[in-house]
């Protein structure tokens, strides 16, 4: 039976929402990249050595990865309005802090800062989003639309990354979320409202204590793992210890009469299986633009504006792929749109191993980019719906931080993950090895394809 047209007929105060939501996802997407292209000269800049160049990504990366599911939580006990004005304000403070700074400690306390405030604000927007909008087609938009502001966010990040650099300065990269997150604090109470019941039983603070210190091990284990390879003792030791970690915290939910996370909600097969696809396609597309950054600057020599123009092909395509994700997931169901968009994305990455040492190979970077970025977007909408449906509002803080949670994890495990590929196989500035992690890459979202299509056989939508 088709939905009844008030159900997807969008307000004017659902749009007002959509657009105040979005400019704020996009901003968190942002700067999640945007120092990436820009990481030597920011580190000459403030008198950072070449090896502790790499914290200016990897502050940001652990706070926003590490307390995402705490925040999202905490969304659910003390109202998700409240935790994303305070996120926005806080982002805004950050920012003005980083673009001012004057010495790596002050850089680098603001970039922590931006990642809180990021863990803080993207689960809460996520599930504002959900509660706006009622199940179907409505809200399969709003998710589409949502789905293009982080995929876009992230590349446009390298791109505004590389311009500012070049035309700029680097301090723009902060300065320039300011005006953003100061017109959103503004605004959002006369927009936003909180429907959702809160929470009356205590935080599980056991459960956040171990959750929050193995993401935060993982994520510093992989970036060192990234930087200095396998031999890296501290690496093995900080995964071996988020290992024990998370399972702790998973045997400790099990057992835990108001958990922070209920086993039961990743129990759920759309649920669950729609999280596993999006740690795939979020690890691998951010991933894949870190080894097209190290191609393009290392191999070809292009400056940090030409590679960043050189990713436009990619937003372009993730711009289109969030106008057809919906509409696929609607007219194909969540499975096939999820399984379909992580082939698309696999079978063109797959094709950049055929990049060579010349500017010849360009146009091969922009088509499959651009191809690439369409299934990938389309991935993160059924991601989304999958994510989030069939839930009652007062749940919706919590799939929303898992959901998020997947989605900071995975950007900040695929860049050095990765990276570690390429330098056991010869180095960022081998055109051999970047292919080689290329071929890794591709494979990885084929085999989450195949995974993701077993796991979900037995759902028609």
């Amino acid at each position: 039976m088709a939905p009844p047209a008030a159900a997807t007929r969008t307000t004017r105060g659902q749009l007002l929402v959509l657009v105040l939501l979005l400019a704020s996802q996009f901003t968190l997407a942002v700067d999640f990249s945007v120092l990436n292209v820009a990481l030597p000269t920011v580190g000459t800049s403030l008198g950072f050595s070449d090896a502790n160049a790499q914290w200016i990504a990897t502050a940001f990366a652990l706070c926003a990865a590490g307390f995402t599911l705490l925040f999202g939580r905490v969304g659910d006990y003390v109202g998700k309005l409240r935790v994303f004005l305070v996120g926005m304000a806080a982002l805004g403070l950050a920012s003005l802090l980083g673009g001012l700074a004057t010495s790596p400690a002050l850089l680098l306390t603001a970039r922590a800062a931006q990642g809180l405030a990021t863990a803080a604000v993207t689960p809460a927007a996520l599930s504002l989003l959900t509660t706006t909008f009622p199940e179907g087609p409505a809200r399969q938009r709003a998710l589409g639309l949502n789905s293009v502001m982080m995929s876009t966010g992230f590349t446009c990040g390298a791109i505004l990354g590389g311009v500012l650099t070049d035309v700029a300065s680097w301090r723009w990269a902060f300065l320039i979320n300011v005006p953003i997150a100061a017109i959103v604090v503004a605004v959002a109470p006369f927009v936003l409202a909180d429907p959702a019941a809160r929470e009356r039983t205590r935080l599980d603070l056991p459960g956040a204590a171990l959750v929050t210190a193995g993401l935060l091990a993982l994520v510093y284990g992989a970036t060192r793992l990234g930087e200095n390879g396998a031999a890296d003792p501290w690496a093995l030791g900080c995964l071996l210890a988020a290992a024990a970690l998370l399972v702790a915290f998973w045997a400790a939910e099990r057992r835990h009469p108001h958990p922070l996370v209920p086993v039961t909600i990743l129990a759920r097969r759309a649920v669950g299986w729609g999280n596993a696809a999006g740690f795939v396609t979020f690890t691998m597309e951010p991933a894949l633009v870190f080894l097209l950054t190290m191609y393009l600057q290392h191999v070809l020599g292009l400056n940090p504006l030409q590679t960043g123009l050189m990713l436009v092909a990619m937003g372009t395509g993730a711009i289109i792929g969030g106008v057809v994700g919906p509409r696929v997931t609607a007219a194909f169901g969540v499975r096939r749109a999820l399984v379909g968009g992580l082939v698309v994305q696999s079978a063109l990455t797959g094709l950049l191993v055929f990049v060579g040492e010349t500017t010849g190979s360009l146009w091969l970077v922009a088509v499959t980019t651009f191809v690439g970025a369409i299934g990938h977007v389309c991935a993160i909408v059924g991601f989304m719906v999958a994510a989030t449906s069939g839930l009652p509002d007062h749940e919706q803080g919590l799939a929303t931080g898992v959901a998020t949670m997947t989605q900071q994890v995975a950007i900040a495990l695929g860049v050095p993950v990765m990276s570690a590929v390429a330098i056991a196989a010869g180095g960022l500035a081998s055109l051999s090895a970047l292919r080689l992690a290329i071929a890794v890459d591709a494979a990885v979202v084929l085999v989450g394809a195949l995974l993701v299509a077993r796991g979900l056989r037995q759902r028609s939508g």
